[in-house]
């Protein structure tokens, strides 16, 4: 941090007010390029643990909501000769190379009121090359992030309602400076009336300009803002030792009036994770929620903040979706695993750097853990739904064909390999979701063991504390290592950690099983049922459609056969992408139509005979199946200790 003399001296020659004061006349006349830039261009400097000279001022301006453009001016303290400009393209959270580098243009940078022309790196698009002439000490940046309707790749981010402003999207930064030694200088421009939520310290509002205090780049690409024309702010610890806030924008200004009751259940979630954590790794938290269908979903973390997405009704929704309830107990323990304590190969010394993501099972994993622990400990959830949850995911990776081929550990780096993209075998193919949801389930194991083998006196949440629950306060990141994870969970409970996490992790092949052993450790067993229960129906939204584990497949809309299971008799059958169900048996294709042709296979040595067809090709099928529908359920196994009920027990004082 730097004293306030010297902030006040730096800023006063990165005012962005002056940019406006340029002609632009004068701004149309290039200054020569050099004739070496463009033939031969030098390395991109590597970034150094040293302060960058001087503050950059960024200006932010989010009000051309009908082009959806956010617009960046910048100026940046530089010196004569050789400069790299880097777009950031490794995003904290997303593990992957996903800065939207596609999406900026209209680069341009002026100084002393004269063009300066760049050169885009040959070999990497985030980085644009400049030759800084004599007697120019700073440098206007300018130019817009063109985003757009949500499809396949990018995210709505502006609505008529809402704009979700990510500063290390818009904006560049200097190479060769660790991005720790890089300071910003904020400040926005909102829509006319519009409030907004940030991690950043407001140090003044005048109008519909709002202004930040200086910050490294790190802390301000970790600090997003959620802005609205319909916001509510609602402090959720009140008077507790560092403020946390819950941030609501909506699409309309009922969408954000949240009840006494939806208030206590976020209260309580901040308790408990005081209990769990027994630290606070920030000086203020700051939860932005938006209550949209407009906006892009995310759920994405951040140190003292995180971005999420619910449904418009979600407070005024008796239930609304379980996994919306459990995104901010997912997102808020980041704040403590991922961000406070952070995977050493993901601690990079700035955005253009490659991550690495071999602690995934760690970082996403032990969060979805703990998430889905808060979750009911916070009465965000029961322990009915939380029962069901953990059994829909234990059901799945009981199921996954794709073990025999790829290990869990090698799935940490699916993002690099093209960020969480899909495909039509995605049981075989493995992917994103794994070192979540099977990561939980080791982490259910090694904590029903540490029950078990302690008499029920340490668990799981001791580990918690002692590795996360340290320097209460500090908020800057304190890498860790595999054998750091294993040290805390011996100190806790003396065991081999290393093969136990290793077996787990590293199991492949036709003999590897899910990692199942902490259910039945917990006093459950995993079993198959052919009709749900309401509260399973609710939780299992798709449950009607569903035929994954009896047939092999989904049904999608309009009858659309979808997410064929790898080995399935729908697989066996040759079907694939593109079929549709046109009838089963003299019937009309329809959902209840093949959940009634399954049921009555039971009792019937007839097959269940389906007419499909893709294009102009149509097939008829026959299914010799009559194991009747097929959902996971968990029971109880008789005599033993419900420790589930143990683990999802709020805490006390």
């Amino acid at each position: 941090m730097l004293k306030p003399a010297a902030l006040a001296l730096l800023l006063a020659s990165t005012a962005l007010p002056a940019l406006a004061q340029t002609p632009a006349s004068q701004a149309q006349t290039p200054l020569p390029a050099p004739t070496s830039l463009p033939h031969a261009l030098p390395p991109i400097p590597a970034p150094q643990d040293r302060d960058y000279p001087g503050v950059i001022g960024i200006r932010v301006d989010l009000t051309d909501l009908d082009h959806k453009i956010i617009r960046t001016r910048q100026t940046i303290p530089v010196a004569a000769g050789h400069l790299v400009l880097q777009y950031p393209k490794y995003i904290p959270g997303n593990h992957a190379d996903t800065g939207p580098i596609q999406l900026i243009s209209g680069v341009t940078v002026t100084g002393n009121g004269r063009r300066i022309e760049w050169v885009r790196d040959t070999v990497d698009p985030h980085a644009f090359h400049l030759d800084i002439p004599a007697g120019v000490s700073t440098i206007d940046v300018s130019f817009e992030w063109l985003t757009q309707p949500d499809n396949a790749v990018w995210r709505v981010v502006m609505t008529p309602e809402i704009v979700n402003l990510q500063w290390e999207k818009a904006l560049l930064y200097p190479a060769g400076y660790a991005q720790s030694r890089i300071t910003f200088a904020p400040s926005v421009v909102l829509p006319a009336g519009w409030d907004y939520g940030v991690a950043l310290t407001t140090t003044r509002r005048e109008g519909d300009m709002a202004t930040f205090a200086p910050i490294s780049l790190e802390h301000l690409a970790d600090s997003p803002m959620f802005a609205g024309k319909h916001y509510r702010r609602i402090d959720i610890d009140p008077g507790g030792r560092s403020p946390v806030h819950l941030n609501l924008v909506g699409d309309t200004a009922a969408s954000v009036n949240i009840t006494p009751e939806w208030t206590a259940r976020y209260e309580a979630l901040v308790d408990q994770a005081d209990h769990l954590f027994g630290a606070r790794h920030f000086d203020h938290y700051e939860f932005l929620f938006a209550m949209t269908d407009k906006l892009g979903g995310i759920g994405l973390e951040h140190h003292r903040s995180s971005e999420n997405t619910g449904a418009p009704n979600y407070f005024s929704s008796a239930n609304p979706a379980y996994g919306a309830r459990g995104l901010l107990p997912h997102e808020y323990t980041h704040s403590w695993n991922g961000k406070f304590r952070r995977p050493a190969d993901e601690y990079v010394p700035n955005l253009n750097v490659p991550t690495q993501n071999s602690l995934m099972w760690v970082y996403e994993g032990q969060t979805e853990y703990w998430g889905d622990v808060l979750t009911p400990r916070s009465g965000l959830g029961t322990v009915e739904e939380a029962v069901i949850n953990l059994a829909e995911v234990a059901g799945f990776y009981d199921q996954q064909p794709g073990r025999q081929w790829r290990a869990l550990q090698d799935t940490t780096n699916h993002n690099l390999l093209g960020y969480r993209t899909t495909n039509p075998w995605s049981s075989w193919m493995r992917g994103t979701g794994d070192y979540y949801r099977e990561a939980l389930l080791i982490w259910l194991d090694a904590d029903t063991l540490i029950r078990a083998e302690t008499g029920e006196r340490k668990s799981l949440d001791d580990f918690a504390k002692a590795f996360f629950g340290v320097e209460d306060g500090v908020w800057e990141a304190r890498p860790y290592t595999f054998e750091d994870v294993v040290a805390t969970l011996n100190a806790v409970h003396p065991h081999d950690w290393a093969t136990f996490l290793r077996t787990r992790l590293d199991a492949v092949g036709p003999d590897a099983k899910a990692p199942l052993d902490g259910l039945e450790r917990a006093g459950w067993r995993l079993t198959w049922v052919d009709d749900l229960t309401p509260v399973e129906k609710r939780m299992l939204g798709g449950w009607a459609s569903d035929f994954q584990y009896s047939l092999g497949f989904n049904l999608g809309a309009g009858n659309r056969i979808t997410g064929v299971r790898w080995g399935s008799l729908a697989f066996a059958e040759g079907l694939g992408a593109g079929w549709d169900l046109v009838a089963v048996g003299d019937r009309t294709a329809s959902p209840a139509a093949l959940r009634a042709a399954v049921t009555a296979a039971k009792t019937s040595a007839e097959p269940i005979r389906l007419v499909v067809k893709r294009g102009d090709e149509f097939r008829t099928l026959d299914f010799d199946y009559h194991g009747g529908l097929r959902y996971p359920r968990l029971v109880r196994i008789p005599g033993t200790r419900d420790r589930l009920a143990d683990i999802f027990a709020p805490r006390r004082r």
